[in-house]
């Protein structure tokens, strides 16, 4: 597994379009990483962040932590806002500074 305060935007540059699960929801849901976008500097190695998912249109999630998986980096806590909906269903926004 991957130490996440490690990783940079580049890192998950490489997994974009990729599906991440929500393990620490039953039944599990599957979030599509659609956007990688610099956000300039920030504390971390590598600069500040964002990371975009799509997700299904229901259920809508709240602005909350969840436990997301994806094959090549492990699980991971990250922090979710519902920042869009669009036709194909509803996107999250994780930020790393």
């Amino acid at each position: 597994m991957r130490n996440l305060n490690d990783m940079t935007a580049e890192d998950f540059a490489d997994l974009e379009d990729t599906v991440f699960h929500i393990t620490s929801l039953d039944p599990r849901i599957s979030l599509q990483l659609i956007e990688v976008k610099k956000l300039g500097s920030g504390e971390r190695k590598g600069g500040a962040f964002s990371l975009l998912w799509q997700g299904p249109s229901e259920p809508v999630l709240t602005q909350a932590t969840y436990c997301l998986s994806q094959t090549a980096i492990g699980s991971h806590d990250m922090f979710l806002v519902p920042v869009a909906e669009k036709q194909a269903g509803i996107q999250y926004e994780a930020i790393f500074t």
